[in-house]
């Protein structure tokens, strides 16, 4: 009997940094050791009242269907929200006919590589960069090409180095802002320039807007310039987002692809009806996070100011490097070892300081350069002031027997 054998697609899938120690965390767990998770962007914020509200009232007979492109009563909600976030930067209104509602930002993500590449294309990145642009990439045969930028430079983006980097089958150039997991915020100003060089190569610029509620640095209600807040780019642009992080809400599953680009939103409608639909209820629930009252967000981005200055000053106390993020909640810590992967299992397998631990994401995964991040993690800090101050105390005496 012949064993059959996977396609190289499925054997070569990289497995993604966030979750692939999750074994070794469960393992951990059932020793009776404490794990505090930083691997992941899962937060502990309560999901608003108003959502929750919605999935407690639904009171339908029969879960049915939903359209391929979403509910059109969600989509005009939707529509209002993002013409009120176009209109901060000068963009034009923004219409129901613009968007499809996805299955989080991850499928919102794999519709566009799918309508803008063909297998043995490639997409653009900032590395490093959330390591699930990759993941995706690989799913449909197509390639990730890199810049690097530095933690001596902010992570800042350079266009120069962006256009010098575009090859001849690159179509997109994919940008998270804030970012995960550097925690840059892109100004008006980087977004244009960014957005004029895509649209003289010929690519789309593909923003990732997930996080824009969560910026540090800017004044009290502010949030991160969005593209759609640009003129004279449509045809170029389009918006991932979803509900995950804004509402704390990541078993939602519910996002969005903007754009007003006809073919692109077209291609994307054909890719959801073979999918069938979005989830129903979700987007009930959804509909009604839009009502989340300011107050909310206020108190969200004080607290997770509060968690960064906990960690960042935590970490250099430790004498772990790391640049202040200015949004999301993610930071990239340079570490004082040589193998962070092997450290990160270490943590996970042989280390605990009065039953505790914490759990990091190696950064070698959030590079497309073979060799690069070995000495750093990606933190998400997504727990209370408290865990977070014990976990930097649990790292820093991690970090030195692992030395020794």
């Amino acid at each position: 009997m012949t064993t059959p054998k996977l396609s190289h697609r499925g054997h070569d899938a990289p497995a993604s940094p966030i979750r692939r120690l999750a074994p070794l965390a469960t393992a951990a767990r059932a020793r009776g050791v404490t794990v505090h998770p930083l691997n992941i962007g899962q937060p502990d914020i309560p999901t608003p009242e108003v959502m929750l509200a919605a999935y407690r009232s639904y009171d339908e007979k029969v879960i049915a269907y939903a359209p391929s492109d979403g509910y059109d009563w969600y989509r005009q909600r939707l529509a209002v929200h993002y013409t009120a976030l176009a209109a901060e930067g000068g963009g034009p209104a923004v219409g129901a006919e613009d968007i499809v509602v996805t299955v989080g930002g991850s499928e919102a993500l794999l519709f566009v590589f799918g309508a803008v590449c063909d297998p043995g294309d490639d997409i653009l990145v900032c590395e490093p960069f959330y390591t699930n642009y990759a993941g995706f990439a690989h799913l449909l045969g197509v390639g990730v090409r890199a810049v690097r930028t530095l933690a001596s430079e902010g992570f800042r983006i350079d266009p120069a180095r962006v256009e010098a980097a575009i090859g001849p089958r690159t179509r997109a150039l994919v940008l998270p802002s804030p970012g995960n997991p550097t925690g840059v915020v892109l100004s008006r100003g980087e977004l244009v320039a960014l957005a004029e060089l895509c649209r003289r190569r010929g690519i789309f610029f593909v923003s990732d807007e997930v996080y824009r509620e969560f910026v540090y640095d800017l004044p009290e209600g502010s949030r991160a310039p969005s593209v759609l807040g640009l003129t004279g780019f449509e045809e170029q642009t389009v918006v991932i987002d979803s509900v995950s992080k804004r509402y704390s809400a990541c078993g939602a599953r519910i996002g969005a692809l903007v754009t007003k680009n006809r073919e692109l939103r077209s291609a994307a409608l054909r890719f959801g009806q073979a999918r069938l639909s979005p989830a129903t209820v979700d987007q009930f629930a959804a509909s009604a996070a839009l009502d989340t009252p300011a107050a909310y967000f206020r108190d969200v981005v004080q607290e997770y100011r509060a968690r960064r200055d906990v960690l960042v000053d935590g970490l250099h106390g430790i004498g772990v490097g790391c640049i202040r993020p200015e949004g999301a909640f993610y930071l990239v810590a340079t570490l004082p070892i040589t193998d962070s992967d092997d450290f990160c299992r270490f943590l996970l397998e042989d280390f605990e300081l009065e039953r505790e631990t914490v759990m990091l994401a190696p950064a070698t995964g959030f590079y497309a350069t073979a060799g690069l991040g070995k000495d750093e993690a990606r933190i998400a800090y997504v727990l209370d002031q408290a865990r977070l101050a014990r976990s930097v105390r649990i790292l820093g005496a991690a970090l030195e027997r692992y030395r020794r």
